[in-house]
């Protein structure tokens, strides 16, 4: 016969179901833990590249705004390493190769945000002595003016002195097409296949980005670098951290009357 103390659901007689049972808190506990643990790191993790991110611009900034120096020597080109030359502000003399030019596709920001103007950043190379050449990207014009015979003005000729800032080779990403050079497309500035494809020896493993000139005429339109890049490591970070207060703040609503009914029912 049934026990008369028990109804047919299991539930005590007169009694009301408590809550879920210690595994089901023990296990939202685990699952809180480990979700605080990841959610934490990330937040750490992004601190750390916001640190390396200042060191970085301040860098940059120092580089690139300091006195002009003089160029890594031809005979010590074998001996580039990025890290140290990189943004360095730089004077240099010498005679462009305008008909080895090369229009590298790219894009200009404009004042109007997310609407940048199509066109080509022109690198040239630039003949500072018996054997040794350095690629200078002179600035961007829009794709209209890609013909030389279409620019307002035409390129300096005989000796020009310049300055500008040192930069590395680009790396084409995962999502950037590969470089043509016999169609002449130009995706990623890849200064050792220009030389290759223009047949030029002695070039230089970095290339010089010229600086604005005011008094120069509008295109190609110079300064290229970038010295304020993005940096959103704090807002990450805080994002990061917030999520993990509010998890642990939902994970105490949800089990404090949980512990309560526990301890009544031990």
């Amino acid at each position: 016969m049934p026990n008369g103390d028990a109804t047919s659901s299991g539930v005590p007689a007169g009694g009301t179901r408590s809550g879920p049972s210690n595994a089901a808190l023990i296990a939202a506990a685990i699952a809180t833990v480990v979700s605080l643990a990841i959610l934490i790191t990330l937040g750490n993790w992004q601190m750390e590249r916001l640190a390396w991110k200042e060191g970085l611009i301040a860098q940059m900034q120092e580089r690139a705004y300091g006195e002009p120096g003089a160029i890594l020597p031809p005979g010590e080109w074998g001996n580039y390493q990025p890290q140290e030359e990189e943004y360095r502000r730089v004077s240099i003399s010498g005679r462009f190769l305008h008909a080895e030019e090369v229009a590298v596709h790219g894009l200009m920001p404009t004042r109007t945000r997310g609407n940048p103007v199509q066109g080509f950043y022109l690198l040239t190379p630039l003949e500072i002595g018996e054997g040794a050449r350095v690629f200078v990207n002179r600035g961007f014009v829009p794709t209209s003016m890609r013909d030389p015979a279409a620019r307002p003005a035409p390129p300096p000729e005989g000796e020009v002195n310049l300055t500008g800032l040192v930069r590395a080779p680009e790396e084409r990403g995962m999502f950037v097409p590969e470089n043509i050079p016999q169609d002449e497309r130009w995706m990623v500035r890849d200064i050792a296949q220009m030389g290759d494809a223009r047949r030029i020896d002695g070039v230089a493993p970095f290339y010089i980005d010229a600086e604005f000139d005011p008094d120069a005429p509008d295109w190609p339109r110079a300064g290229a670098t970038v010295l304020d890049p993005p940096n959103n490591h704090l807002q990450y970070a805080l994002t990061w951290y917030g999520l993990a207060a509010v998890l642990a703040v939902i994970f105490l609503i949800y089990a404090r009357p949980r512990l309560r009914s526990l301890m009544r029912r031990g």
